[in-house]
C-alpha cells in the first residue's frame, strides 16, 4: 500500500482570486512506514504574495525569483504521486490549488479528487474528536508528535509532521524497523527507530493479588453501585 502525505504553501488563501502555489512537499509511506523518499519543490508564482500568507510561511518573492514555474515541475510531481493514496490535512484547499495549476497547463485535466484516492485528515480528526481543535498543531499536541522544529510553516516539514500524526491517529507506527530485513531495506532511507526488545531470559512479571481487606472494600463499592443504579454489571460478568 503506497501513500503520499502532501502539503502546499501558497501566495494567499483563495484560489478563486488567482492565488498560486509556491511550495509542494510530499513524503512517501509504503505499508504504513516512512520510506525516506520525498518530493519537494519551490515554485515561482508570477504574482505578489499576501502579507498574511508571508507571515505564515516566510517565503518571499526574492527567494522565489529563480525558482521554476509550475509547468516545468508538473510532470515530476504527477509521477511521484502516481498510483498513491494522497493524505492531506484540509484536502479541498490543497487539491483546489493543485487542480487550478494543472488546468492552466491542460484545461481537460481531471480533478485529483476524481483521479486519485484522497484521505482528508482534518475530516478524520473531526470525526474522532468532535468539537475540539483539529489544526495540525493541535493534533501534534494531542498525539504527542514532536513539532519543535516548526516555527514557520513549510510544506515538506508539515508533510513529515502530518505523516506522524496520521499514523498515530489511525493506530500505526511511523518508522519502526520490525526485523533485520526491514532495517536493511530501509538503510539510507532516513532514520528509523529501533524497537527495544525484552530479553527472553527475563524474570516473569510479578502478579499482585488483592488481599481480603481490598476484596471487602471492592464488594462494598459494588453494593453502592447496585443500590444507585439498580445493577452492578461487574458482578454479572463474573460468571
Amino acid at each position: 500500500m503506497r501513500q503520499v502525505v502532501l502539503d502546499t504553501e501558497t501566495t494567499g488563501l483563495e484560489v478563486s482570486q488567482g492565488h498560486r502555489i509556491i511550495e509542494i512537499g510530499c513524503v512517501e509511506l509504503v505499508n504504513r512506514k516512512l520510506t525516506g523518499r520525498h518530493y519537494h519543490q519551490y515554485i515561482q508564482p508570477d504574482r505578489d504574495i499576501d502579507e498574511g500568507a508571508l507571515a505564515v510561511h516566510g517565503i518571499g518573492p526574492d527567494f522565489l525569483a529563480d525558482k521554476p514555474r509550475f509547468e516545468r515541475i508538473a510532470a515530476a510531481f504527477l509521477e511521484f504521486i502516481d498510483g498513491a493514496e494522497l493524505i492531506i490535512h484540509n484536502a479541498p484547499f490543497d487539491i483546489g490549488f493543485l487542480d487550478a495549476e494543472l488546468k492552466r497547463i491542460n484545461p481537460d485535466q481531471l480533478s485529483l479528487m476524481d483521479s486519485t484516492s484522497v484521505t482528508d485528515t482534518l475530516v478524520l480528526a473531526r470525526s474522532k474528536h468532535p468539537g475540539q481543535r483539529n489544526s495540525l498543531d493541535a493534533l501534534c499536541q494531542r498525539y504527542a508528535v514532536d513539532n519543535a522544529a516548526r516555527t514557520l510553516h513549510g510544506a515538506l516539514l508539515d508533510a513529515e509532521i502530518l505523516a506522524d500524526v496520521y499514523l498515530a491517529m489511525t493506530g500505526g507506527q511511523t518508522s519502526l524497523g520490525l526485523s533485520d530485513e526491514d532495517d536493511n531495506a530501509s538503510a539510507g532511507a532516513g532514520a528509523a527507530s529501533q524497537i527495544r526488545r525484552l530479553s527472553p531470559d527475563r524474570a516473569p512479571l510479578r502478579v499482585v493479588q488483592a488481599d481480603a481487606a481490598e476484596l471487602e472494600r471492592h464488594e462494598k463499592r459494588l453494593d453502592q453501585i447496585a443500590e444507585a443504579a439498580g445493577r452492578a454489571i461487574w458482578r454479572e460478568s463474573k460468571g
